[in-house]
Parts: C-alpha cells; structure tokens; sequence
C-alpha cells in the first residue's frame, strides 16, 4: 500500500499540472470537427475531392450511454489554417466503446463505407500538450490532399501508468472499427509521445489479432515525427522538457524514482512496447523525421530502429538534421520538411494533393 499511495502521489504530480482549457473559434468554413470523445476528434472537409459542391456532413457517432458523459456535441466549421484557441482537457477515465447504429453512418459520405473508393484516413497522434492552433498546419497539409482526420491526442497518465495507455489504445482501435473508418486506407503521424501511443495499439493488435484482423494491412503509410527512443534517462528527460522546463531536472529525477519503485508497472511494459515497435505488424512504408541534437531522441538508437526496419524489408526513408527543435521540425526547416513529407505521400499513391504543399 505504500507504495501504491507514493506512486499515485507522483501520478497526481503530474496529472494535475498537465491540463489545459479548449474552446473553439466560431466561424463559417469548409473544414468541420466533430468530438468523439473528449481527447479524439474527428476533422473531414465539407465539399466534395475535387470539387466545391459541399458534401453532406456526417451526424455525429451514437454513444453508449456509459460513453455519453465524455461526448460534446459538434465543434463549429472553420476554414484551413484558423487555429481554436487552446486545448481541450483530458479526462483519466477510460471510455467504453462506440457502437453506432446503421443510420450513423451518412449514404453519400466520402467515408462511406459502401463508397468505390473511400476517403483516406490520417490518424494524427499529436505530441503531450500540442495545441490545436500548432497543429493546425499539419492538419492543413493532409486535409488539402482530400484525407480526413481522426486526432487522437495523448495524456501523461498512459505513459506513466502504460495499462492505462493499452486501455487508450483498445478504445482508439475500437473507434477505427467504427463503420465510418473501418476499411479505408489509413495513414499515420505520430510525433513524439504519439509514437507510443500508436505502439499502444500495435501491443492491444499483437495480443488479440482476432479481434483487429486486416487493421495492419490497412495502414499505407506511417511518419514518425520526433519519436521520443532511448533509454529511461530520455523518456524521463522528455516528461521535464515537455511538461515543467523550468523544473526538468526536478521532474526528471522524480520520474527516475517512479520508474525505479513501479518497474514492473512501467519497465516492464516499455520494454515489451519497445519490442513490439521494432516487430510491428505495420510493415507498410515508413517515414522518421529526427535531429541530432534531441534530447529526447538518442540518434544512434533511431538509427538502430531504422536498420532493423529496413532488415525486415520494410521501406524507410529518413530526414535528420544536425540541429533542429523537437516537434518542431517544420517550423525550423519549413521546405526541407514539406518536400521530404510531399515526397513521401506521393510515394504512397493515397491522395493526390489538391494544390502546391
């Protein structure tokens, strides 16, 4: 019990510093987000590929009632590039699952099931903390190339208790089973904290494949975008960086001893997430974007991770900088980024883009 009660001391530490208030700009625009719960929201843009005819927008997705506490109801349309204000907060209790019923789902939808040829998916795992208006750019990029979003942001807690991750991961796996996203090709983004929540789902889709078979073999593509890899001294560097700079040094000792009192609560899962990263079902083409002086990212064992890859027959490309910010690529090297990305996706053949990246 003892050290239960310090290890949820440590949790609530960082827990209760880590929220941030969300409201959203109202305006009239092409792009509409609608919530899915209160940490995943779904982006897709009003008119049609191609076109400006506006397309019917999709209801919104019937919750269980277990589910129903944690929805909001649409958020407003808004044009490409207008950021919301700040984030939404998230919420430690793990949702249940959706289970929509048929008239959920639209009959003339791009992402219609029933449709020749669906709309891709991006499944965009931001960093800890990322605000909507920061990301606004990248959804901008994806959205101009006819891809819809399902953003599925990470909270603190799923890295620090990692079975409440895998709990995240089966709920965000249980959402792509939804009948508006299952079966469309699927696109991943994942910076930093999100390429361990999307190991999250590769670990709950390893463990039961039964339950998600072709989820793999829907993935096109995937990018890693400063992926937090090293030793414990860089996943705990990463939570004083992110969440307290001006105490990291603080945070980072303290996480040190969390690690230290609860390993086999959290070692023990990193180092079977890690395991499942470097044999991931995913064996589509993969894109890493990383810098050498991250302190969150060790290169030399980015560089591991990518020959490993590469050793198994997946496609990899890089794009390292000498020096850069961590997530912050695009804003510190704004055109190598866009053409290393444009390249990729063309690569791909997922979505031709609508107009220069």
């Amino acid at each position: 019990m003892g050290r239960f009660s310090t290890a949820m001391r440590i949790l609530k530490f960082f827990i209760g510093n880590s929220h941030s208030d969300m409201s959203a700009l109202v305006g009239e625009g092409r792009v509409i987000a609608q919530r899915v719960t209160r940490s995943i929201t779904y982006y897709y843009t009003s008119r049609k590929p191609g076109g400006d005819t506006p397309s019917p927008s999709p209801p919104t997705i019937s919750p269980t009632p277990s589910l129903s506490s944690h929805l909001d109801t649409p958020l407003p349309s808004y044009s490409l590039s207008t950021p919301f204000l700040s984030d939404t907060p998230s919420h430690p209790t793990i949702s249940s699952t959706l289970t929509p019923s048929a008239s959920d789902v639209p009959p003339l939808s791009p992402s219609s099931p029933s449709s020749s040829s669906p709309r891709p998916l991006l499944l965009l795992l931001p960093w800890l903390g990322a605000k909507p208006g920061a990301m606004a750019k990248y959804r901008d990029l994806y959205l101009e190339r006819g891809l819809d979003i399902l953003s599925v942001e990470s909270a603190v807690w799923h890295f620090l208790w990692p079975r409440w991750g895998l709990e995240y991961g089966a709920e965000v796996l249980e959402i792509l089973d939804d009948p508006r996203f299952k079966g469309r090709p699927l696109l991943v983004h994942a910076f930093s904290i999100g390429g361990y929540t999307f190991t999250q789902l590769l670990s709950q889709m390893v463990r039961e494949p039964h339950k998600y078979p072709g989820l793999a073999q829907q993935v096109v593509g995937h990018v890693y975008d400063s992926m937090v890899v090293g030793s414990l001294e860089h996943m705990a560097t990463g939570l004083g960086k992110t969440l307290f700079p001006r105490i990291e040094p603080l945070v980072r000792y303290t996480a040190m001893l969390y690690f230290w009192l609860f390993k086999s609560q959290t070692v023990h899962y990193y180092d079977n997430a890690i395991q499942v990263f470097y044999n991931s079902p995913v064996t589509a083409p993969a894109l890493f974007l990383f810098c050498e002086n991250d302190a969150l990212c060790d290169p030399v064992a980015m560089e591991v991770v990518i020959d490993f890859w590469r050793k198994r027959g997946v496609a990899v490309e890089t794009r390292k900088w000498k020096e850069s910010v961590h997530a912050a690529h695009l804003r510190c090297h704004p055109e190598e980024y866009l053409l290393t990305l444009e390249t990729f996706l063309n690569s791909l053949k997922v979505a031709p883009p609508r107009a220069k990246m």
